[in-house]
């Protein structure tokens, strides 16, 4: 039996949360573990929790008080860098998404989604890492049109190596340091350190950033939603 996706829900809307709640109950792979009203109360939950019952996933909201969605995911990625976030929100445009995916975020969804597409994210971000419809694909490519807006997605010192690249597609293929280096030949010390030196080019914080870098600069393909 396959181990269920934990997930946490935190938006002020209480409606949402149940409604969100309810709509998850349904699925046998996937449960609900907290629900948070505020940024605040969910960071004091987690001090509580045990490894065993953290969440895999945070659905976050946007817009929100006292604490707004994009001040709540900066602290999440700096103290719990491992929890995987996906935002819900009204607003779905490129810049916010461009400004999420620099801070790591693994999916943006809007809150009108469909059920088969949330699900779906939900799935594919415990999985991947990450989940990008077409609509986002398309939004990412053209926000980074402007060379401006390229270079405050991802601060680029210079370009990657070849052999960056090649570390780049295996990290996004979900393999561990120790299997790179096999597959490379080359020792786990130096995966690291190529790891941490395309997080130094890309201005990325984490794995994710690594992931989304990769997409949209066709180093790497993953299957997107059409």
């Amino acid at each position: 039996m396959n181990q269920q996706i934990k997930i946490s829900l935190i938006d002020d809307e209480q409606l949402i949360l149940e409604g969100v709640k309810m709509l998850l109950s349904n699925e046998k792979d996937i449960a609900v573990c907290s629900t948070s009203n505020n940024g605040p109360d969910f960071l004091k939950s987690l001090e509580t929790l045990d490894e065993k019952d953290f969440p895999d996933i945070a659905l976050v909201d946007v817009q929100m008080k006292p604490m707004n969605g994009f001040e709540l995911v900066e602290i999440l990625k700096e103290k719990y860098p491992d929890l995987k976030i996906i935002i819900l929100s009204s607003h779905y445009k490129s810049s916010i998404l461009g400004y999420m995916v620099k801070l790591g975020v693994a999916a943006f969804l809007p809150k009108n989604s469909d059920r088969k597409t949330f699900i779906e994210a939900i799935t594919m971000v415990h999985k991947n890492g990450v989940f990008f419809t077409a609509e986002d694909h398309q939004m990412l490519f053209s926000y980074m049109n402007s060379s401006s807006k390229k270079k405050s997605l991802f601060e680029m010192e210079d370009e990657l190596s070849e052999r960056e690249k090649d570390v780049v597609k295996l990290i996004c293929q979900e393999f561990t340091n120790n299997e790179i280096a096999e597959k490379l030949f080359i020792s786990p010390r130096t995966v690291e350190s190529h790891r941490q030196r395309v997080l130094e080019k890309i201005g990325a914080k984490n794995t994710v950033g690594i992931v989304i870098y990769a997409i949209i600069n066709n180093i790497y393909s993953v299957s997107l939603k059409i």
